[in-house]
């Protein structure tokens, strides 16, 4: 069985696993479970903390598992990052009091707080700075203010509640991150492209819709420039011989700008369908 780490909680954790059960696979109802086996799908998972999961797939106990690019690159252990899942995402970034720094070269020398180490030290060390790291678990905005650190490296979001402890970003950004698949460098255990296609599925799935409109023949090539879909659309005939059907994948985000466009070219009955699982 291909043996999975998911996130058992936290921002990850929900949409990791609303990602699976679209996918196709079993997921667990209880929070308390730490593991689920969906032999339908030949499959097991495991639900660990989401810093823990790069050990455990770098170590080759496990052979993927889902956890934020940030916290596998903080763990670096040899592992690879093998599909991006469109979720959690985030920015890596400095920060410090209000005033004190913008720019990266007035860190030399300072002592920098963060709960990403091993990120960090690699971080500076390409851009040649010195500095003290200071690492800890948690609340790091509180750690200059504290007396701990001049400044700060840390995962945000929407920087409210740096604001709110008086603090600024500064800095071109460390890493931007979000949810990835990972698993041993080089290794493709059994199971492995199953699972790599239906996720692969879902994104798509998330991201297309399908459209169907009739349109005149003579209009046919005008509107598939606006439809293109992924290879090509569908065109079938219709009854009325001057006009035919058009099957074809439009992106989600740009539905609505692209029916107004085709209604203006003269295309008729135009509906528009979620994609619930697709396989390109």
């Amino acid at each position: 069985m291909l043996r999975v780490a998911v996130p058992n909680k936290g921002a990850l954790s929900e949409a990791a696993s609303s990602m699976l059960a679209e996918a196709g696979y079993r997921q667990r109802r209880d929070s308390r479970e730490l593991v689920l086996v969906d032999p339908e799908n030949e499959i097991e998972f495991f639900f660990l903390r989401p810093r823990d999961i790069a050990v455990y797939v770098g170590s080759g106990t496990l052979d993927v598992g889902i956890t934020g690019r940030d916290l596998f690159l903080d763990a670096q252990v040899k592992a690879e990052e093998l599909m991006q899942l469109g979720f959690g995402a985030s920015t890596f970034r400095f920060a410090g009091p209000v005033g004190d720094f913008d720019a990266l070269e007035q860190l030399e020398g300072k002592r920098l707080a963060t709960s990403y180490e091993g990120l960090l030290k690699d971080y500076l060390a390409e851009r040649g700075i010195t500095a003290s790291v200071v690492r800890l678990d948690g609340a790091v905005e509180s750690s200059v203010r504290l007396g701990v650190a001049d400044a700060i490296a840390d995962v945000v979001e929407t920087g409210n509640t740096l604001r709110a402890a008086g603090m600024e970003i500064f800095g071109d950004p460390i890493l931007q991150s979000e949810a990835v698949l990972i698993g041993r460098a080089g290794e493709a255990p059994v199971g492995l492209d199953v699972l790599l296609r239906r996720l692969q599925g879902v994104l798509v799935a998330r991201q297309y819709v399908m459209m169907d409109y009739d349109v005149r023949k003579d209009l046919v090539d005008a509107a598939a420039a606006l439809t293109p879909g992924l290879e090509s659309p569908t065109v079938s005939p219709l009854r009325d011989s001057e006009w035919v059907a058009v099957r074809s994948m439009v992106r989600r985000n740009q539905t609505n700008r692209i029916m107004d466009e085709l209604y203006e070219l003269g295309a008729r009955a135009i509906l528009v369908s979620t994609i619930h699982a697709c396989r390109i």
